[in-house]
């Protein structure tokens, strides 16, 4: 008796939680940016940006277009926390009502980016050959035209359409036609990386055509590096718009933006530097939370960095 019980082997308590499981890279990359301070950071102030964007009213009463001349300058006060414009606007009304234009130019144009990146990478680094040498051509002949001086050409163009009389569908336009060049990069490299796999070339063997490899083996397996990618060209894209607004071939009208109000800030900020501060931390902030985001999402999934 003594003896099969030192020849036993000693059982184990399995670790607690299925610690022992073996987990996949998304699971691994959600337990890393659980414990992430960097990541719950940028979280958050989107989180509150989104808000600011969707429902303005949670956030203020007050109307950002009710100006009143008498208030021009007027300092912090219980009715407004920031003061008041040049015009005697609200600047803490015109501040949050900001947030709606910015919010849905850089996401509409990431998505237009996105998929015009997601197109060209795919096509490029799953087929190779004379279409990738040709695509590839392209993006070059793309990044070395200037941005800035592409935008304000291009989007001076869009938004001569009548149609377009705030200017955010020139915007967008604009930012999407022009942003995708990164993007297309990243996913062409992670689509040959995926192509030259043992599971891609199990599944060929077995009789899978090119869109059963495409959408079922190689794109689930190359998409994590993209996704990041478009969550940085996010806050890249809201930085952009209020730099356009700022120039003044960005939104106009009776578009409430943060770079219109720095725009029309600038000349009373020794006077004022209130209307100025203001839009500009907040929209340094809504940039820095999406790259901060960005950056913790690329670090959860790179092996790498583990």
């Amino acid at each position: 008796m003594n003896a099969l019980t030192a020849e036993s082997p000693v059982l184990q308590p399995a670790p607690p939680g299925g610690a022992g499981k073996s987990r996949s890279l998304a699971a691994d990359a959600w337990h890393d940016l659980r414990r992430s301070k960097i990541f719950w950071a940028a979280l958050v102030l989107i989180v509150i940006v989104l808000l600011m964007a969707a429902w303005p009213s949670l956030f203020t009463s007050a109307d950002p277009h009710d100006c009143v001349l008498s208030r021009k300058h007027a300092g912090a006060s219980g009715s407004a926390i920031f003061g008041y414009d040049f015009q005697g606007c609200d600047v803490y009304a015109k501040t949050v009502y900001g947030a709606r234009y910015s919010i849905v130019v850089g996401v509409f144009s990431t998505l237009i980016a996105g998929l015009i990146g997601l197109a060209v990478g795919l096509s490029a680094g799953y087929f190779g050959g004379w279409l990738d040498a040709l695509l590839s051509r392209f993006v070059d002949v793309m990044l070395g035209v200037p941005f800035l001086l592409a935008a304000i050409v291009l989007g001076k163009r869009l938004a001569s359409n009548p149609e377009n009389s705030n200017g955010v569908l020139a915007v967008t336009l604009t930012l999407g036609i022009l942003g995708w060049t990164t993007a297309a990069r990243v996913m062409r490299s992670s689509v040959i990386t995926a192509k030259n796999q043992d599971y891609v070339a199990a599944a060929r063997m077995l009789g899978a055509g090119s869109g059963r490899l495409i959408f079922r083996h190689i794109l689930p397996n190359s998409i994590a590096p993209y996704v990041v990618v478009l969550t940085i060209l996010l806050g890249i894209n809201i930085a952009s718009e209020a730099t356009l607004s700022f120039l003044g071939v960005g939104l106009r009208g009776d578009a409430v933006s943060w770079g219109i109000s720095i725009s029309e800030a600038t000349g009373y900020v020794r006077v004022a530097p209130g209307p100025l501060i203001w839009p500009s931390v907040f929209l340094a902030a809504t940039v820095l939370a999406f790259i901060m985001l960005g950056d913790a999402v690329r670090d959860a999934f790179d092996p790498k960095l583990r």
